[in-house]
């Protein structure tokens, strides 16, 4: 039962930001299938034990991926799948309690709680980065080599 309702609110996350971030309709349903992807794939990595900072540069990795896969596809820019796809590993509730931890003098668990956030953001910066790196290497080599011939 939980993994269907991560399945369910994770694609729903992202298709809900996909629709609040004007992309274009016949995308929303693709990018709330990748954010669901790499829901899945930091929500298994986590269960089992994987560090959360570990499972999202994964899963952030694995979405740029498939959204540049599908901007391929589908013509599409890369953006509209990969920011609805990281909304669902964006740690605004653990932001939140960070904030809320502040306000209430408790500065230990407050800089703990933020000092994580931060690093699961730079995690997601780091796994679209990563892809993108890696794509383009892909791509110069597939040029070279073309030129060659």
């Amino acid at each position: 039962m939980t993994f269907l309702a991560q399945l369910i609110t994770s694609f729903i996350a992202s298709t809900g930001f996909g629709v609040i971030f004007n992309a274009p309709k016949p995308s929303l349903l693709k990018g709330g299938f990748v954010g669901m992807c790499g829901w899945l794939i930091y929500f298994f990595m986590e269960k089992s034990g994987i560090d959360a900072v570990i499972a999202t540069v994964t899963a952030s990795f694995f979405i740029a991926v498939m959204s540049q896969v599908f901007a391929k596809v589908y013509r599409t820019p890369v953006i509209i799948f990969s920011v609805a796809g990281i909304i669902p590993l964006v740690p605004g509730g653990l932001a939140y309690d960070a904030m809320r931890n502040f306000v209430q003098n408790d500065y230990n668990t407050a800089i703990n709680l933020a000092a994580k956030a931060f690093m699961i953001s730079g995690s997601i910066a780091v796994g679209l980065v990563f892809s993108e790196v890696i794509n383009q290497i892909i791509r110069n080599a597939t040029m070279i080599r073309q030129e060659k011939k």
